[in-house]
């Protein structure tokens, strides 16, 4: 008779999670490429000065990530983690080709769709599969490393192209780092990574959650913890996308060049990456709804302080500042998605939240750039401001207190 070796925990499978972690590097990295230059490569390239048309590549990468994630958990137990996986790779080799050559902004949107859509696969399957295997104990933890990695990179690479940007013009060298990352982040995948799928088999045998009735419509609006959590995440990436497309352009204003304004955006996602080994096991450890409150209160006050700094140091503060909020908030959504649901129904229920999150880029992109080409740029960060700071109020009073 054979005996079942499958075997959940962070030790037990250290081996396949560290390649999932290296992988999801890769993953960020592709983000990162984009994160200093595009506002820049906008005006100089193709002479766009509308926030909302800069902007526009935020909103096609958000909504082609958000639909992206909602399939990706979907199709996630029939196609399997690391077929998903495969295919975003393949989706992500063509993006920097595309942006070399890009002959109009349309050109960049597309580029954009497609690295949305490969995220949402990548991204997404990279999270399922560290939660099937890790099982409960780690869950925090293993969803702090994930997002450590993957959110380094994105800081990391932002400064490098930012570094290359200055040195060597904003095209085509720092797209050359895409080039890399997308190959070896498929060629890491295609021989390293195993499929999760019976780990998620073992752990429903002592798994005793409730399985949801509708999982879109409990994820989304009726589940109270499930619910609190998905708007909290919906406006996390809301004021991210507004980070991500208008902070450039507020340096650009102030007279920093492209290496200093590479400094300020990369330190927010490093922050945000590192601070995720310490609060992924907070949230093992500590009250979930205590650290998504203060996390999403930080946040948004780090964002209204934005229009009244010019001087290096505070700019640099506020955005460690705004990592540090957004480090309490990010593992902890997925690890307390995952202690809610079914592990059946684990990888629909974090696609849905995912869905909802990742909308959130281009809901923030949308109103940040229409408000700044109204009324100016500083009432877009303050309403952005106001928003995230109702989201934790939100989590106060909607979340249970005797859950999480």
């Amino acid at each position: 008779m054979k005996t079942n070796t499958t075997k959940l925990g962070l030790k037990e499978n250290w081996k396949q999670f560290t390649i999932l972690v290296i992988v999801n590097a890769f993953v960020g990295g592709m983000i990162g490429m984009e994160r200093t230059i595009i506002p820049k490569f906008a005006e100089i390239e193709f002479g766009i000065a509308s926030k909302t048309a800069i902007l526009s590549f935020i909103i096609a990468f958000g909504i082609a990530k958000a639909i992206t994630n909602y399939f990706t958990g979907k199709l996630a137990n029939r196609f399997g983690r690391k077929n998903l996986l495969l295919f975003g790779w393949i989706l992500a080799i063509p993006i920097p080709f595309i942006l070399i050559y890009a002959e109009s902004w349309n050109w960049v949107i597309f580029a954009n769709i497609l690295l949305g859509i490969s995220q949402g696969l990548t991204w997404s399957s990279t999270v399922v599969m560290k939660i099937d295997l890790v099982g409960e104990k780690d869950r925090g933890l293993a969803m702090g490393l994930n997002e450590f990695a993957g959110y380094f990179a994105v800081g990391l690479v932002a400064f490098l192209s930012g570094y290359i940007a200055q040195k060597y013009g904003i095209t085509p060298y720092p797209f050359y780092l895409g080039i890399g990352i997308s190959i070896i982040g498929f060629l890491l995948t295609l021989f390293f990574v195993k499929d999760t799928r019976v780990f998620v088999h073992q752990e429903n045998t002592t798994n005793t959650t409730e399985k949801l009735d509708n999982i879109f419509l409990e994820t989304t609006f009726k589940n109270k913890t499930l619910s609190a959590i998905t708007q909290a995440g919906l406006v996390n990436n809301l004021n991210d996308g507004m980070i991500w497309g208008l902070l450039p352009i507020v340096l650009l204003s102030l007279n920093y060049d492209s290496q200093n304004i590479g400094i300020i955006t990369a330190i927010y996602p490093t922050v945000w990456g590192f601070g995720q080994l310490v609060t992924g096991k907070m949230s093992d450890v500590y009250s979930k709804k205590k650290m998504l409150f203060w996390g999403m209160l930080l946040q948004g006050i780090a964002i209204l302080f934005i229009p009244f700094a010019e001087q290096f140091y505070q700019l640099a503060a506020i955005s460690a500042f705004l990592g540090l909020g957004t480090a309490l908030v990010y593992p902890t959504f997925l690890s307390a998605i995952a202690q809610a649901t079914n592990p059946h129904q684990r990888a629909e229920s974090i696609g849905t939240f995912r869905l909802w999150r990742d909308l959130g880029y281009a809901i923030g992109a949308i109103i940040s750039g229409i408000t700044a080409d109204i009324f100016g740029i500083n009432y877009a960060i303050i309403l952005i401001g106001v928003i995230t700071i109702v989201s934790s109020l939100i989590i106060e009073i909607r979340m249970p207190k005797d859950t999480l």
